[in-house]
């Protein structure tokens, strides 16, 4: 199955094309700002790179968040239009998923994604690794990091992944010694394929509906000045 992935939820915009499990290629760009002029040459020129146009992939995966809103919105709606002009099947996964999916080869049991969300806050799912098998064992949230911390107290064999893990490092490995950080802390195009493809193969078939967890800054200012 050749898949593109797509991932533009961070300050990161990246695309990946799969065989099955196989890389075949990625191509990631560091300009958040530009996500929307960019992503679509980006797509045209990685495909054009191994010689595939759009008609021939066969599963599209999209990152749906947590992360940048209006990046998040960015690639979302990029998938869809693929979808409706060409009625490519698609998926949507979570950056916490993806980012668990870096430490698919770790010998740990757990895995505690973590989105850094600005202010001692952060994004975060847990996970549990067998046999490089990935699954769900505690719901994306969006909390302090110390109310974080105490969630995660009671997993043994823990590792800790994304821009989050770096952010708190000093804070986790002070409060957690048992743990362990990820070196491998960015979102990969690469990660979501995996994702992806795993999820379809188990027979789930998420849609593309953005995963914020949490409102825009903007309306909670707004709520916060209604307050005052």
């Amino acid at each position: 199955m050749k898949i593109l992935s797509i991932d533009t939820s961070s300050n990161l915009c990246s695309v990946a094309v799969l065989e099955d499990t196989n890389l075949l290629i990625e191509n990631t760009l560091n300009d958040t700002k530009n996500h929307s002029e960019k992503i679509m040459p980006t797509i045209v020129d990685t495909l054009r790179k191994i010689n595939l146009t759009l008609e021939d992939i066969e599963l599209i995966v999209s990152d749906k968040g947590p992360g940048s809103f209006t990046g998040i919105r960015i690639g979302t709606a990029t998938v869809m239009a693929f979808v409706d002009s060409l009625n490519i099947p698609f998926i949507g996964i979570s950056s916490l998923e993806a980012l668990a999916y870096n430490e698919r080869n770790c010998k740990n049991k757990y895995i505690c994604s973590l989105i850094d969300a600005k202010n001692d806050n952060a994004y975060f799912a847990i996970y549990s690794i067998n046999e490089g098998n990935i699954s769900l064992i505690n719901q994306p949230k969006c909390e302090n990091i110390n109310t974080i911390v105490n969630i995660v107290s009671n997993y043994n064999n823990l590792i800790f992944v994304g821009d989050g893990a770096k952010a708190h490092q000093t804070l986790l490995e002070n409060n957690l010694p048992n743990c362990k950080i990820s070196s491998f802390n960015d979102l990969s195009s690469y990660s979501l394929g995996l994702a992806g493809l795993n999820a379809i193969n188990s027979n789930r078939h998420d849609d593309l509906l953005p995963l914020y967890l949490r409102k825009p800054q903007a309306e909670r200012a707004l709520e916060n000045n209604s307050k005052n």
